[in-house]
């Protein structure tokens, strides 16, 4: 009978209503990443996207020039053909290959 008199110092058990339920466990299923998840675009759109960037710089390139030292002297090559019409159709041409090259979808789209 010395055994009942003894107190234990284990905290009363919790009730269902005290404890949160924890959810049932789900399968976590470990997709691995292919080569597509890693990259937001395929090898063809960098290269196209370096094409596009090169064309801008020589458009912005053929613009160049043309001006003088002396403001007071006028330069009649400042309005050059090169200048005025062909450098912005490279420029915009340049920006349309940028604009393909980032909406081209590869060949492997599952989707």
């Amino acid at each position: 009978m010395a055994n009942q008199n003894k107190q234990t110092n284990t905290p009363p058990a919790k009730t269902a209503a005290t404890t949160p339920k924890a959810p049932a466990a789900a399968k976590t299923v470990v997709k691995t990443p292919s080569r597509h998840e890693y990259f937001a675009f395929e090898k063809e759109n960098y290269i196209l996207m370096l094409v596009g960037v090169l064309v801008i710089v020589l458009g912005f390139a053929l613009m160049s020039g043309g001006g003088t030292s002396d403001p007071n002297v006028y330069n009649p090559e400042l309005f050059a053909t090169r200048r005025i019409v062909i450098a912005p159709m490279v420029v915009v041409a340049g920006y349309i290959i940028e604009i393909i090259a980032i909406l081209k979808r590869g060949k492997n789209v599952n989707n």
